[in-house]
């Protein structure tokens, strides 16, 4: 798939955020954990959802797909994954807790998804063997087992969202109490956790770097839905910033965007936040800064490509320090094609203000990567050609006709 993308757009007017990606993949993979009725309201119509309901069903649950909705309904009766549809996502993987949890058992083959690092699965593993799991590898699939999963403690070395996700979904059906200390605290954590104790599960302090979950021996339907999406609001809040407009993004949590909205304001651009809204616009100069990505409430990774398509006019150099993933520059030579004058070394970026971008054909390599070159298309003088666009549709509901409705050209081929 390819995107052409008119120049030198200014973004007006408004835009509603949908609900988020990161959240609602574990939620789904959540609803193995019981099988009754669970509907899921505002699903955004993404790409890897539709690929983590292809996944629920090959594993025996009836998934019923209606505008907006997802009702999940059965027993997994499978335990072993097709790897035609884990090889395309990376959140394919969060299905091993729930099922070990269910089953007692899980195969499936190492994840897939964007090639942005290593992105280790080790703290996944040792999370598991913790709470009483056999881990053993056969013909490259990770194969779990396990009698009855046990309460325990489980401190993590770094603070994985995936593997805080996948070890709480473990734990919610295990057999005592079990903490997670070092936990990831971001949002979608949270979200996850208020999902299980709305199904009747017993899980305390997510949200903060110590978990503490008390199994279960069932859980219960319900319905549910997830919170917005803080990544798709800050991509739309750097194109409005990037194209000097002036926009409402709707249907947001302003807690969730500090770290965003901070950045915002020091490069120039105005915020003024609502309780679920907030204004966004830019008429100064863009002011160079300096980035560095953390886990949440730091910085967050999925948004360094956007600000460093942003930053590509600003007046002076700005510094980009990637911390969480290596490998996640492959944008920089695409963003070069256009006119950007970016330098890397490691994980440090340079991003050298330049007066103009120009349009160019060139190739989404990920998700991320995908919404930053749709921002610098959108300053660009000149028409741009985004190849594999297929990419941006992974985590980004209607992206096209969202930026068309707030004065975009963008056209889907």
């Amino acid at each position: 798939m390819k995107m052409t993308i008119k120049g030198k757009t200014i973004l007006n007017g408004e835009v509603e955020i949908s609900s988020s990606k990161n959240a609602i993949l574990p939620i789904l993979a959540a609803s193995l954990l019981t099988d009754d009725i669970i509907e899921i309201n505002k699903v955004p119509n993404i790409n890897d959802v539709i690929i983590i309901s292809k996944l629920l069903t090959q594993l025996g649950k009836n998934v019923k797909q209606e505008p907006s909705r997802l009702l999940l309904e059965g027993n997994c009766n499978a335990y072993h994954p097709p790897y035609e549809l884990v090889r395309q996502i990376r959140a394919s993987f969060l299905i091993m807790g729930p099922l070990l949890a269910r089953k007692g058992k899980v195969r499936v083959a190492l994840p897939g998804g964007c090639s942005i690092g290593t992105r280790p699965i080790d703290l996944h593993l040792k999370g598991f063997q913790a709470l009483g799991a056999d881990i053993s590898l056969n013909s490259g699939d990770v194969v779990a087992k396990a009698n009855q999963l046990i309460g325990t403690h489980i401190y993590l070395d770094y603070p994985s969202v995936g593997a805080t996700e996948n070890l709480i979904m473990a734990a919610a059906m295990a057999k005592g109490v079990s903490h997670i200390e070092n936990a990831a605290l971001e949002p979608e954590i949270v979200d996850l956790a208020n999902f299980i104790n709305s199904m009747g599960g017993k899980i305390n302090g997510a949200g903060t770097n110590v978990i503490k979950i008390e199994g279960v021996r069932e859980l219960k339907g319900i319905k549910y839905t997830p919170i917005p999406d803080r990544i798709e609001a800050g991509t739309y809040m750097v194109a409005v910033a990037a194209t000097g407009g002036d926009a409402l993004i709707k249907n947001i949590i302003p807690e969730h965007l500090k770290a965003i909205t901070a950045k915002l304001i020091e490069s120039g651009a105005e915020v003024s936040e609502s309780e679920d809204y907030l204004r966004i616009r830019r008429e100064a100069k863009i002011k160079p800064v300096y980035i560095k990505t953390l886990p949440y409430p730091g910085f967050p990774t999925d948004m360094q490509a956007q600000f460093m398509a942003y930053l590509s006019c600003s007046l002076g150099s700005s510094v980009i320090s990637e911390s969480v993933f290596e490998n996640r520059f492959m944008h920089v030579q695409e963003l070069a094609r256009m006119g950007a004058d970016i330098k890397t070394e490691g994980r440090i970026a340079i991003i050298r203000g330049v007066k103009k971008l120009t349009g160019a054909k060139v190739k989404a390599s990920d998700l991320r990567a995908g919404a930053a070159l749709v921002i610098a298309a959108l300053i660009a003088q000149g028409d741009t050609i985004l190849l594999e666009s297929e990419h941006v549709d992974r985590g980004y509901e209607n992206i096209a006709s969202k930026l068309n409705a707030m004065g975009a050209q963008i056209e889907n081929e």
